[in-house]
């Protein structure tokens, strides 16, 4: 059986990249225990652990030269066979390393509990795991800011309660977008900067089988926790911990995570919205179908996929809010399954949704000659408030103004949905005696409805965004192409 490929699960065969799959596979898992415990033995020689007779060195370079050779060639059948006698994951996979360098056998896990792997690999999982979604987001804020740029100064209707309120332009909605991911970015980025190591902890944290091992010199244990984290990457620990490192880190972490999926399915709720009215439309290939019944028809499935993945992820914190509120003083196992199932689904998600993301940014198509239909058939209402200030300048009073604009907007808009063939606010209103000193042409022609929208968009792009991705530059401009 091939531990990595053998796996059937949507989030690994349709959605999650290769690379996010393999991290979470359960030979990167076991492979990294492995360099866990050949760490801790090379760590445990330096600082020259001893046999019992205090003089002969407890860890010889051949044992460690085993070790060494055996990080990688996992036999998990073997593995399999110990657990089911021995209904102890860890153990089983010692007992294997065992069978695979007997020479080594005494030496595996020594002075070690079973959280030294579990959770020092997980860490280690999680750290490697956030790179890779730090450098997915920054490149779909790169290709949103290209999307910014390039329709910059496309005036758009801007919508409120999803009905037509004032312009915008669809650079300057773009810059919305990113910045919810930008958001996304600095709690990723926070996250995976405090993240530390758990260590050489001990059973219930105390380092007391370390303390033994190193005949009562606390010095010595300190060197050692300090050292297996830096061999290992990491340049701090959690100085205390239980048997675990705190719980609370997945928490958080999973809170990042789903901060993706909330921009993620906000985003593509809004593609899907402006599908619907033909502005924009996400990437479609030639021989792509979108309805096996209905040949015509163009479904935003890519949006709609975001949306989906986005409402998974967004469910899965409250596991682990519930996993770190019921943690019985120094450890309880009943972490142990749930988190099994949901860092890693959360990780597979948070990928899945930011590849359907980027692939999205790449591709967005949007209609000029739409938009512009639209905006013109909306424009007398965008006037409206610049025509009520300027009878305001001519003398008039504002809530009368305002009343008088309401009247004839809603009349206006009766009279569309009743089959009128152009909006004719603008007659109304230059009809009504209320407007006699308001030259409403000029007003309307002279009127900046998108106001510093494109400014806006400049600035934010120069002043925020490309100081933001300035330390990714060598993680942009990587494609991202869909399974389905």
């Amino acid at each position: 059986m091939d531990w990595l490929t053998d796996i059937d699960h949507p989030l690994i065969t349709r959605y999650a990249s290769k690379e996010m799959a393999a991290l979470w596979s359960p030979r990167k898992r076991i492979g990294l225990w492995r360099r866990l415990w050949l760490a801790l033995a090379t760590c445990e020689a330096e600082l020259g652990l001893k046999a019992d007779d205090g003089v002969t060195p407890r860890i010889s370079p051949g044992q460690l030269e085993a070790l060494a050779r055996h990080l990688d060639d996992i036999d998990f059948e073997n593995a399999a066979r110990h657990e089911k006698r021995l209904r102890h994951d860890v153990m089983a996979h010692v007992h294997a390393l065992g069978d695979a360098c007997p020479e080594a056998r005494d030496i595996v896990h020594l002075g070690a509990t079973s959280c030294f792997v579990t959770d020092n690999g997980d860490l280690m999982l999680i750290r490697e795991g956030l790179d890779m979604l730090i450098g997915k987001v920054a490149s779909v804020m790169a290709a949103l800011a290209r999307f910014a740029r390039k329709h910059r100064d496309l005036v758009t209707l801007g919508f409120t309660h999803f009905q037509p309120a004032q312009l915008t332009t669809v650079g300057k909605r773009a810059c919305l977008w990113i910045q919810d991911f930008l958001l996304d970015l600095d709690e990723l980025a926070h996250r995976r900067a405090t993240l530390a190591f758990r260590g050489a902890k001990g059973t219930t944290g105390t380092q007391a089988s370390f303390l033994t091992l190193f005949h009562g010199d606390h010095a010595k244990v300190r060197q050692l926790d300090a050292m297996v984290a830096k061999r290992m990457g990491f340049d701090r620990v959690y100085p205390v911990t239980g048997q675990t490192y705190p719980r609370k880190v997945d928490s958080q972490v999973l809170d990042a995570l789903s901060g993706l999926g909330q921009t993620g399915h906000k985003w593509g709720t809004d593609l899907r919205l402006l599908a619907h009215r033909q502005e924009i439309d996400e990437p479609f290939e030639a021989d792509q179908i979108g309805s096996s019944a209905m040949a015509y028809k163009r479904n935003p499935m890519r949006a709609e996929r975001l949306c989906g993945l986005g409402r998974f992820l967004m469910s899965l914190p409250a596991n682990a809010a519930a996993t770190a509120a019921t943690q019985w003083l120094e450890r309880t196992l009943d972490d142990s399954v749930n988190r099994r199932l949901v860092i890693s689904q959360a990780f597979l998600a948070a990928d899945a949704s930011l590849r359907i993301a980027q692939n999205l940014a790449d591709g967005l198509i949007a209609h000029p000659e739409v938009i512009h239909r639209e905006v013109n058939r909306y424009l007398p209402y965008m006037a409206t408030e610049n025509i009520m200030m300027a009878a305001v300048a001519a003398g008039a009073d504002r809530q009368e103004a305002h009343e008088v604009i309401r009247k004839h907007s809603h009349a206006t808009t009766l009279a569309l949905k009743e089959g009128a063939a152009r909006n004719d606010l603008l007659d109304r209103l230059k009809a009504d005696p209320f407007m006699a000193k308001v030259d409403i042409d000029a007003v309307v022609e002279a009127g900046n409805f998108a106001g510093r929208a494109p400014e806006q968009v400049d600035e934010y792009l120069a002043e925020v965004v490309e100081p933001a991705l300035e330390p990714y530059r060598n993680l942009l401009g990587q494609k991202a192409e869909l399974h389905v």
